[in-house]
C-alpha cells in the first residue's frame, strides 16, 4: 500500500491481503534501521487469519522517501498523521526495540487511537554505545554487521532458522541496507535522546503486553523487565531469544500476541 504523507511517498505493507482500516486493525511499529519486512512473519501469520495488518516505513526506510525523522515523539506524530491518511480510527500497536519506544509515545500521547500496546525486546530507555553511533556514521556497513551479530541468540548464529535455508543475520544485513544511506545513524541519535518512558508508561491506559527476550544484548532482559513493571499488564518471556525475536523466534512471538489480542 502507498501513500502520501507530507509531500512523501509512503509504502506500508499489509501482508499480501487486501487491507480494511474499519476492522480490527494491527499496526507494526519497526525498529531503528529496519523496515517492515522485520515484520514479515507476523504480518503473513496475522493477515492470513483474518486480521487487517499494516506496516508502514518510516521516511528514508524502505520504499518510503522523506528524510529521516529525529526523534521518538516526532516518529509517534508521524504515525498518527500515517494513520489519517491510512483511515485507520484505532489500532492494536505492536512495537519492537526503537518501535517500543515510540509505541510508549504514542500509546500515552494519543490513546483514543491505541486499542492495546504490546512491546518487543525494548525497555523504557534504550541507550546506544558511542561506538555503534560512530560506526553508524563512519562505517555503516560494519555497523549492520555488528547490530547482526549483537541482535541475534545462538539459534541465530548457526542459521536455526524457521525458513529453511535462510540465515538470520544475513537477511537482517541487507533488510537494513534497503533503507537509504545515513538512516541508521539518525534512528540511532533518536533511541539515545529519549528519556521520556517512565513518564509515558504512567499515562498509557490501554492493555499492555510485554514479550521479552532471555538472550537479548542489546537491549538486556532487566530492562524489559523494568518497562513491564512500570505499565502492569502482561508478561511473556521468551529465554532461547535474542534481540531480533520477531524474526529468531516468530512463533513464541505469534503465539503470544495471539493471544494476548
Amino acid at each position: 500500500m502507498k501513500l502520501s504523507i507530507k509531500g512523501n511517498e509512503v509504502f506500508a505493507s499489509t501482508g499480501g491481503r487486501e487491507f480494511d482500516p474499519s476492522g480490527e486493525v494491527i499496526l507494526f511499529i519497526h525498529g531503528s534501521g529496519q523496515n517492515h519486512l522485520g515484520f514479515m512473519l507476523q504480518h503473513r501469520f496475522f493477515a492470513n487469519r483474518g486480521w487487517p495488518v499494516v506496516t508502514p516505513n518510516f521516511p528514508g526506510h524502505g520504499q518510503s522517501g522523506g528524510d529521516p525523522i529525529q526523534s521518538i515523539e516526532g516518529m509517534a506524530d508521524w504515525l498518527i498523521d500515517f494513520m489519517d491518511a491510512a483511515g485507520i480510527a484505532s489500532a492494536h500497536c505492536m512495537g519492537h526495540s526503537q518501535g517500543g519506544l515510540v509505541l510508549l509515545e504514542l500509546a500515552s500521547r494519543y490513546p483514543k487511537r491505541v486499542k492495546s500496546a504490546t512491546f518487543v525486546a525494548t525497555g523504557l530507555a534504550i541507550p546506544v554505545n558511542d561506538y555503534l553511533i560512530g560506526l553508524a556514521e563512519n562505517n555503516e556497513a560494519k555497523a549492520f554487521e555488528s547490530m547482526m551479530d549483537w541482535g541475534h541468540g545462538p539459534d541465530g548464529h548457526i542459521h536455526d532458522h524457521t525458513l529453511p535455508g535462510t540465515s538470520h543475520m544475513r537477511f537482517g544485513r541487507q533488510l537494513m541496507a534497503s533503507n537509504a544511506p545515513g538512516v541508521l545513524h539518525y534512528d540511532l541519535l533518536a533511541c539515545n535522546a529519549y528519556t521520556n518512558g517512565p513518564k509515558a508508561a504512567e499515562q498509557i491506559e490501554c492493555p499492555t503486553l510485554c514479550i521479552l527476550s532471555g538472550q537479548d544484548s542489546m537491549t538486556p532482559i532487566k530492562a524489559g523487565r523494568a518497562l513491564h513493571a512500570a505499565l502492569g499488564g502482561e508478561k511473556v518471556e521468551i529465554p532461547h531469544s535474542g534481540h531480533m525475536s520477531i524474526t529468531e523466534q516468530p512463533f513464541d512471538v505469534n503465539a503470544a500476541f495471539r493471544t494476548f489480542i
